[in-house]
């Protein structure tokens, strides 16, 4: 039976409750605990698949294809372990779930209410999967005092009644502002963050408080003695430059101590961060640098690229390369031709809509003609092709039927019918709703022997995870081939493109799949190794 941890917040969102759960996540699992993580989301979106990255971030996606909040990117990273459907739940869900019993008959004529009804579908939620696990982290989204979070709240208050006191703790994250006209950290903001909590029943057992600077002695006590938790557990959670060094500042402050001592465990193999601080010990100590620019629709909120960018920074680790990244947004693109020429790579990544497309085309058309190492991701892909048959196929009105349903070369189309692996037929067509006609989580792809993907992989069958709905149109894959586009990766029947190479350039390729979704700073990803190297011989190249 799992023990559990709810980690909720105060003051103002954005604080970083994804990243404090997945670092205690680490320590646990460092300490040699099996350790999960489930996100409670307020909002009533089903999922965040058809949410404005503008509003809510990065849609990550886990391999058995759940469209998810970004922080189970961040669980993946930290924990080293793939988080699926059973991790994330949304208000939209909880209430769908319910709501799916009720119009079966399984309430038996009951009113059907929040208590207890919703309130028993979270707890259920929650303890989907716990019996597998030593500890359960349960992150609640939003702050302390939404309404829209009010029943996540009272189920984990619940719970706490329920379960012995040694199976369950409560961790607060909440705000120390400073002033700089006073010279002071303020505390009273965590009072009454802690007040609104203890209103509705949950007393926090431990509080991380989020600060530029560490917290003194005195400020420590102030906050313990008006919260009503003890001064060895008000923890600081300073601004850092790199997320992956929070588990190391809560360890040195004896966070998983804590932890351990609250719910009676064990310490089974100490708190042996060897692994973990070679990590950082690398990224400290970069032996050159690059720049990428990342020209994007999403480019003014650097949230919507999060996976791309945690993935450039795990390949900057394990090159020893510090890697910076210019957000371009690509309405900008023609503004931006001093940054494209200083590059030293250029990555278009994926989205939907055909907002941009054409100025997309004029940074993949620079990387290919000036040699610069190029990276176009699921959308980036398709926009390669559309480039590469207007300008060398001299088809001058290509497109992607996304942009121009008109178009008369759609050289990136809506394949309406494919087979999956499992031998399943799937069928869509333009008035398919948009989750329902996605290719989405974790899809066989095979390489071809002797091409730079299949040398990046050091094998033929990988699996990575997709979402999109528009493929390579097939009719067109012939000429581009013989032009010097090649395809090598395909689906498991050769019917879908999956991988493109650029014949004669030092480094081109276009994946439709997403491999930023499975990088991890332990190990790095094949592809986002390959592409730093690439940008750094690029970088030398043209130093000398």
């Amino acid at each position: 039976m799992s023990k559990f941890i709810f980690v909720t917040g105060g003051v103002v969102s954005g604080l970083g409750k994804g990243v404090a759960a997945a670092s205690i996540g680490t320590l646990l699992k460092y300490q040699g605990l099996k350790v999960n993580l489930i996100k409670l989301d307020p909002y009533i979106n089903v999922d965040p698949g058809t949410m404005s990255p503008f509003q809510h971030g990065e849609v990550f996606v886990t391999e058995d294809g759940t469209e998810t909040d970004l922080d189970l990117g961040h669980y993946e990273r930290f924990v080293d372990k793939k988080m699926g459907r059973n991790n994330n739940f949304t208000t939209g869900k909880i209430y769908e779930n319910v709501i799916k019993k009720e119009r079966r008959g399984d309430y038996m004529g009951q009113t059907v209410q929040v208590v207890p009804h919703i309130i028993q579908e979270i707890q259920k939620s929650i303890e989907l999967e716990s019996d597998d696990y030593d500890i359960t982290i349960v992150e609640i989204g939003g702050v302390v005092g939404d309404i829209e979070s009010l029943p996540f709240l009272e189920c984990i208050r619940q719970m706490g009644i329920e379960k012995e006191p040694e199976e369950v703790l409560y961790i607060h994250l909440t705000l120390i502002p400073y002033l700089d006209c006073s010279g002071e950290m303020k505390t009273k903001p965590t009072q009454h963050s802690v007040k609104e909590l203890r209103s509705i029943g949950i007393q926090p057992d431990i509080l991380i408080c989020r600060s530029e600077s560490f917290l003194r002695e005195e400020e420590r006590k102030k906050i313990a003695l008006h919260t009503n938790v003890r001064a060895d557990s008000v923890i600081s959670a300073v601004d850092v430059d790199n997320i992956y060094r929070v588990p190391l500042v809560f360890n040195e402050q004896g966070l998983d101590g804590l932890i351990l001592k609250a719910l009676q465990l064990p310490s089974r193999f100490g708190d042996d961060l060897k692994e973990w601080k070679h990590m950082i010990n690398l990224l400290d100590n970069p032996t050159d640098g690059v720049t990428i620019a990342l020209v994007g629709k999403y480019s003014g909120l650097k949230d919507s690229y999060k996976s791309i960018s945690e993935a450039l920074i795990h390949a900057g680790i394990h090159t020893q390369t510090n890697v910076h990244v210019e957000y371009i947004r690509m309405e900008e693109i023609t503004h931006c031709q001093d940054i494209l020429k200083l590059a030293d790579g250029i990555l278009v990544p994926g989205g939907f809509g055909e907002r941009g497309m054409a100025d997309k085309g004029i940074a993949i058309q620079y990387a290919r003609e000036n040699g610069i190492p190029f990276l176009g991701i699921c959308l980036g892909m398709q926009l390669a092709v559309v480039e590469f048959a207007r300008n060398v196929l001299a088809l001058e009105h290509a497109d992607s039927a996304e942009a121009d349903p008109q178009t008369p070369d759609p050289v990136i189309t809506l394949i309406t019918e494919w087979i999956d692996e499992e031998g399943h037929e799937h069928i869509r067509n333009v008035d398919s709703q948009l989750g329902g006609s996605l290719r989405l989580g974790g899809q066989s792809c095979h390489l071809l022997p002797g091409s730079m993907i299949y040398d990046m992989y050091g094998r033929s069958h990988i699996v990575e995870r997709h979402r999109h709905r528009y493929e390579l149109n097939n009719d067109y894959r012939q000429a581009l081939e013989i032009a010097g586009l090649k395809v090598t990766g395909t689906s498991h029947e050769d019917n879908l493109v999956e991988v493109m190479e650029l014949e004669g350039h030092p480094w081109f390729l276009g994946i439709q799949f997403h491999p930023e979704f499975s990088s991890n700073p332990r190990r790095g990803h094949p592809i986002f190794l390959s592409y730093i190297r690439a940008a750094r011989r690029h970088r030398e190249t043209h130093n000398s």
